[in-house]
């Protein structure tokens, strides 16, 4: 066989093995895909089968409490009793006929039981809402009403399994507008702990640069491994670095909030821990990524470690650190409104009462502000770093 003629055989052959190859990669791909599936229990019908179910929540979340007018209301209540107990006191009748008053069909039944309420010497033609508080005052809707000319109205209701204990209280109130709009209490609130995240985010920072500055140093591998005393001061550095970075700052916050109590400290030295471990690694790379030639002429004279570090290192990497911290305040910010779920402090700890309250419209006015400081933040911190880096 002539030479041209091996040299066509080979180059039929790679083409063939390069099948081959790729043919492999897909089948691993695509077992290991399959298992992660089927591990994952992955349903893409449930996403449409129970939409209906997440509806209210998204309708809520998306009508944030931002603003209120100035409203006054009238209450009235009555009470009711479960059957298995003894009713205590009648309810609404010692009343004057004149105040507004609640009448029930019934003063004592189960859970389940229909009802009619009858209100009586009400506003005429205004709206209100109908509440169900049990017990251990739990307060749950019953539904909207509204008043005639008169100031009646009458209303059939369902004794609801959230009925617990001995005494329960069926609750009416009216609630109508009487002047300008202003900010609600739930923004005014979502302000206040929306700074306290900020500041709670720029200590645990600021406590973070202090300690990883020093440290990066002794974490950075062409200052420290020349001798085995460096090498192992390095290497312990390094694992701590490792060690602090591996456990996530939620765990941290759960530590803190037992050790120090639930509140914003708490959220600091776990954020603050945390960012130590991140910005003493990332700290000690800008350290090991220097540029040589400053560092090898100031040694050249004679002078010092210290002062290698000092006049060589420090001047290079004091940009990249400033930049750095800025970054890591801001991924403090977003990092703290969930450590805020286990006791940290911030918004993240209003967030999570709403939620559990199922109070989504007030959760959506906490979500919105976390969204625009963490977009301002981000924007501002990336200006910054442009300027410094320059």
């Amino acid at each position: 066989m002539s030479q041209p003629e091996k040299k066509r055989d080979h180059g039929f052959s790679r083409p063939f093995f390069a099948r081959i190859r790729i043919g492999l990669i897909f089948l691993v791909a695509a077992a290991v895909y399959s298992y992660g599936w089927r591990v994952t229990e992955i349903d893409l019908g449930e996403l449409v089968r129970d939409v209906h179910l997440v509806k209210p929540l998204i309708r809520d979340l998306v009508q944030p409490d931002l603003f209120t007018a100035e409203t006054e209301s009238l209450t009235a209540e009555t009470v009711f009793h479960l059957a298995s107990a003894a009713p205590s006191r009648r309810s609404g009748t010692d009343l004057q006929d004149k105040k507004p008053r609640l009448n029930l069909s019934s003063q004592q039944g189960n859970i389940g039981d229909s009802l009619t309420v009858k209100g009586i010497h009400f506003y005429p033609r205004q709206s209100g809402q109908l509440i169900w508080i049990n017990s251990i005052e739990q307060e749950f809707p019953l539904g909207t009403l509204i008043t005639d000319a008169s100031g009646s109205f009458i209303q059939t209701i369902v004794v609801p399994e959230s009925a617990r204990g001995r005494e329960q209280i069926v609750r009416a109130v009216l609630t109508w507008k009487t002047g300008e709009w202003r900010m609600s209490h739930t923004l005014s609130l979502t302000l206040e702990k929306m700074t306290e995240t900020l500041f709670l985010a720029l200590m645990a920072t600021t406590l973070a640069v202090l300690v990883a500055v020093p440290l990066s140093f002794l974490g950075a591998r062409n200052l420290m491994t020349r001798h085995w005393p460096g090498t192992a001061v390095y290497y312990g550095v390094r694992t701590l670095f490792n060690v602090l970075r591996s456990i996530e700052p939620l765990i941290m916050a759960i530590l803190f909030a037992v050790w120090v109590g639930i509140g914003p400290f708490a959220g600091v030295m776990a954020l603050g821990v945390h960012s130590v471990a991140a910005l003493g690694k990332l700290f000690s790379e800008q350290i090991e990524s220097v540029d040589k030639g400053p560092i090898e002429a100031i040694e050249a004279t004679g002078a010092t470690r210290m002062q290698v570090v000092l006049y060589g290192v420090l001047p290079q990497v004091v940009p990249q650190f400033l930049a750095l911290g800025f970054y890591r305040w801001d991924i403090n910010v977003r990092m703290s409104t969930i450590i805020g779920f286990v006791g940290g402090g911030g918004i993240g700890f209003l967030l999570q009462q709403w939620i559990n309250l199922l109070q989504y419209n007030k959760a959506g006015t906490a979500l919105l502000a976390i969204a625009l400081v963490v977009i301002t933040l981000d924007t501002a911190s990336a200006r910054i770093r442009e300027k410094i880096i320059r």
